[in-house]
């Protein structure tokens, strides 16, 4: 190890000793939301109960959130959030919800303890540091007439005393070269120990999530077979039902009447060609045949070609999702377009789409206007749910003024390794 490098690891362990203790009045402030939160649960019954805890127990949550993002940090691994989701957003369900969420009973508990840890983790290498450098230090200052100064039982009277200060402050250094970092690591396993999710509460939030993704899917499967079925009464089937009264028409008209029953017959031609091109726009929007036919990436271009925006596609793919991940993506890349056209004020849209880390990643932007939300009953909602059904994720990023980005990841595996790429502007 050269000069350098054992000067840059002083440096980097001094840095991480005085954070540490920079963090101890964080530790101590944790304190007194125990007794704010403890004081309002009795106030429960009456009116200003209600808002009081809410308001404490958002403070506290906030504070071991701070705590889990720093250990999140120093461990290498985010450490989740454990608090369980209300049912809906009614004040006494939120109350409700926290009263027995055990998360919140173990986020009291953490307050006293961190207080004592965090002290402890903060002030040692500190102590080390100093100890180190007052050792070193002691017989100069002796020389220099501090004869009161006592380091670990030493003075200058001591026999021995100007060598073995040195000698101990040098070990104190090394002491704290060893620990610093360890240390500051030991209060980090310890905020992971007390706040992260447990394997029972994490089990019960994923099973919670797939029973919200499943009734998700549900609903949007019910709604879906309620449209076709409105679709097919509405159109398809009622042009059939005119398309046979035509032809019976047309069939008592025939022999006395050949010139109305040819326009009978030429009505009915073309019901039945509407009749084919609305079944096929139903088809379509069931399953393109296109993305059976060309796969993800020709269905994007052709989904790019006839969008009314010049859309720029670039897709990059090793091999091909399974058929339902790729109706999945394709339907949620067409919605997301849609949302374009209509409220984003864009002159141009791209799509970008990757396999990484076993994840189907599609990212869509536009120059927009931006400030898009999602909202309940809103499309970017019902993508959301249309990828929940596969486990996957939505993000939005649409500051005001734009640009909007929308990133979606679905996990899947590609099904050959068969190269795939492409970049163009449709």
């Amino acid at each position: 190890m050269t000069d350098h490098d054992l000067v840059r690891g002083a440096a980097s362990r001094l840095r991480t000793a005085g954070l540490a203790f920079a963090r101890v009045p964080m530790c101590l402030i944790g304190l007194p939301l125990i007794p704010l939160q403890l004081y309002t649960y009795p106030l429960i019954l009456v009116t200003v109960g209600v808002p009081m805890l809410l308001l404490t127990t958002a403070l506290a949550r906030r504070y071991t959130t701070f705590h889990r993002w720093w250990a999140g940090k120093v461990l290498g691994e985010p450490i989740p959030l454990p608090y369980r989701k209300p049912a809906n957003r009614g004040p006494m369900t939120r109350v409700r919800t926290i009263a027995t969420d055990p998360a919140t009973w173990r986020d009291m508990a953490f307050l006293p303890l961190n207080a004592i840890v965090g002290v402890l983790c903060g002030v040692l290498p500190v102590a080390l540091w100093l100890g180190g450098l007052t050792g070193l230090l002691s017989p100069l200052i002796w020389l220099a007439g501090g004869t009161d100064l006592e380091f670990n039982g030493l003075d200058p009277a001591t026999p021995g005393s100007w060598f073995l200060a040195p000698l101990l402050g040098a070990l104190y250094l090394l002491l704290a070269w060893w620990a610093t970092e360890r240390i500051v690591r030991v209060h980090a396993v310890f905020v992971r120990k007390m706040l992260a999710p447990s394997a029972t509460e994490a089990l019960t939030h994923r099973v919670q999530e797939l029973a919200d993704s499943r009734a998700d899917t549900v609903d949007a499967q019910a709604a879906e077979l309620r449209r076709i079925e409105r679709d097919l009464h509405d159109g398809a089937q009622a042009r059939l039902v005119a398309l046979g009264m035509s032809l019976g028409m047309a069939e008592e008209l025939l022999a006395r009447d050949p010139e109305a029953a040819r326009d009978l017959l030429s009505e009915a031609r073309q019901s039945s060609s509407l009749a084919l091109a609305e079944l096929r726009d139903l088809v379509r929007g069931i399953h393109p045949p296109v993305l059976a036919d060309r796969g993800l990436e020709g269905a994007l271009k052709a989904l790019a070609l006839a969008h009314p925006l010049p859309v720029e596609v670039d897709v990059v793919l090793p091999g091909r999702p399974e058929a339902p991940v790729e109706s999945a993506a394709y339907f949620a890349v067409a919605e997301t377009l849609t949302n374009v056209a209509k409220h984003s004020g864009a002159t141009s849209a791209w799509v970008r789409v990757r396999h990484e880390n076993g994840r189907l990643a599609l990212m869509i932007g536009d120059n927009g206007r931006g400030g898009a939300e999602p909202t309940e009953n809103g499309g970017l909602r019902g993508i959301e749910r249309r990828l929940g059904a596969f486990d996957g994720t939505l993000g939005i990023a649409s500051p005001m003024g734009g640009p909007t980005i929308v990133t979606m990841e679905l996990p899947c595996a590609l099904s050959s390794e068969k190269t795939s790429s492409s970049s163009g502007t449709a």
